[in-house]
């Protein structure tokens, strides 16, 4: 097993709410010496995120540390929709300050973004780039997140085929991403969680690596540090050619309502991972 930098929580979400339990792992991958990935686990608050810096080394991981310091500091919103606009704000503050990073360093530093929020039972995955959110429901896996790349926007225009877009030397260019314009350009997807719901964040490192099918057999039944860490071993054995960062999320039924949530390693965690993580 690898020792990369992993936290596991566990938390009863505000008002009638389902129990939530979190693991994550982040590292920089076998063929990159520094992770320019970075990771938020906030279940006391609802909101997880996975930021995957882009334009190289220091700027990368100085990208997605800017988005994931400023979500953390969203704090307890009132309402799912009180939630959303917390978070449209502080990415909103993220992506100023990188544009005016990269003005002052005459280039481009962004990062991608996927955050999942958690309010009552109520949903909502907001992204822009190709770090993805997958949700698992009785037993099968879903992609939430569409991939902001160019090699998905010509196979949705139907320029290109499947077999053509898997092959393609662009098509892991990006076509949204945080830093890039004034203006951020965000998808974002709403629902109701069900009991035994399972969540997960990633980065490309990790699909780059493994199928959906990989995801399931990992995420579905087990505990979500467990999946966490047998993913990251799986993406190690075949290459592990990027960083790799993965956030697993179980929502089940809350106990008795004198029952304490557990907690492991705190509650919220911040984490650009570049530091930590150890060697494959």
């Amino acid at each position: 097993m690898a020792s990369p930098d992993s936290v596991s929580a566990v938390s009863a979400l505000p008002e009638d709410l389902l129990r939530i339990e979190a693991g994550s792992i982040s590292h920089p991958g076998v063929k990159r010496a520094q992770n320019e990935d970075s990771l938020l686990v906030a279940p006391e608050i609802g909101v997880f995120a996975v930021a995957d810096g882009m334009g190289g080394h220091e700027d990368g991981a100085l990208a997605s540390a800017t988005i994931v310091g400023a979500l953390a500091s969203i704090g307890a919103a009132v309402s799912a929709a009180d939630l959303m606009a917390r978070l449209e704000d502080r990415i909103l503050r993220a992506n100023a300050e990188l544009r005016a990073a990269g003005q002052a360093r005459n280039c481009v530093i962004g990062s991608t973004l996927a955050v999942l929020l958690l309010f009552g039972r109520d949903y909502a995955c907001v992204w822009s780039g190709d770090s993805r959110i997958y949700r698992i429901r009785d037993g099968l896996i879903e992609q939430i997140t569409r991939d902001h790349t160019e090699g998905r926007d010509l196979f949705e225009r139907g320029i290109l085929t499947a077999a053509e877009m898997e092959s393609w030397p662009r098509r892991h260019v990006l076509t949204r991403a945080l830093g890039v314009d004034d203006r951020p350009e965000l998808e974002s997807e709403q629902g109701v969680v069900s009991a035994g719901d399972v969540f997960v964040i990633c980065s490309d490192g990790l699909t780059a690596h493994v199928t959906d099918g990989d995801i399931l057999l990992a995420a579905d039944t087990s505990a979500p540090q467990w999946a966490c860490d047998s993913l990251l071993d799986l993406t190690l054995e075949r290459g592990a050619s990027d960083n790799v960062t993965t956030i697993v999320i179980r929502c089940g039924y809350r106990g008795r309502a004198t029952e304490a949530p557990r907690q492991e390693n705190g509650m919220t965690v911040l984490m650009p991972a570049g530091a930590a993580a150890g060697d494959a």
